[in-house]
């Protein structure tokens, strides 16, 4: 399997919504560097019915961690409101929904790129790659959610590598430049998979924090792929 992954680089992105709410901190800490990038999840309890983390907490860990590349998953409505804010927060990546006002999904990609952050497009279990493809030349990054998003600790959906293989493709036919990213129930048994299908981020929230040792469950993974 690890041939796979010295062919490219794999990126492990620990998602803090697995975290302890009432030690952030100490949750990143523990993680000790063995991390490439920190995922970062934005839920406004409409986009998705739960709430997490508002732009001051993105601000207060660009303060704390400068140098952390910080990944940015915003699941809310109202992009024009919510958007700016996370742009001067510090956010190294933006990624919104396709489901998100679809219509303003090419201008809100070309403002994140605009305002010089990286721009990435989610899309959710039931919605289509083919739905992507008019913003694919813009986007740096392709976030495929492999559960419902909303709440972490879900079973992962194995037909998410379709989607992930079919972006492989795109990329390859048209000479994208974008990364694959793939988010939910990822853990040992199928990170693998993802790996092969042709995912080049990974975001792990549960499995990483509910860890003894966060460090070690990186570094073993890394390891396998």
């Amino acid at each position: 399997m690890a041939g796979q992954a010295a062919m490219r680089k794999i990126f492990l992105a620990p998602s803090l919504l697995g975290a302890d709410p009432l030690n952030l901190s100490g949750s990143i800490d523990s993680l000790k560097n063995n991390f490439d990038w920190l995922h970062l999840d934005i839920m406004d309890g409409h986009f998705v019915k739960n709430l997490s983390f508002g732009p001051d907490f993105a601000l207060a860990l660009r303060k704390k961690y400068p140098e952390i590349f910080l990944d940015v998953h915003l699941m809310i409505d109202q992009l024009d409101i919510i958007l700016p804010l996370f742009v001067k927060a510090g956010a190294s990546l933006i990624t919104i929904h396709a489901e998100t006002e679809p219509h303003l999904l090419h201008a809100s990609l070309s403002a994140i790129k605009n305002s010089g952050i990286k721009a990435g497009v989610a899309l959710c279990p039931p919605t289509r790659v083919e739905n992507l493809e008019s913003v694919l030349e813009l986007a740096d990054l392709v976030l495929v959610m492999s559960v419902t998003p909303g709440f972490g600790g879900q079973k992962f959906i194995e037909s998410s590598l379709k989607k992930v293989r079919e972006l492989v493709s795109l990329r390859e036919v048209h000479r994208y430049n974008y990364l694959i990213e793939i988010d939910g129930g990822i853990n040992e048994n199928n990170i693998c998979s993802a790996v092969n299908a042709g995912c080049d981020v990974i975001v792990a929230g549960s499995a990483v924090f509910k860890n003894q040792d966060p460090a070690a469950w990186l570094a073993k993974v890394r390891g396998q792929i």
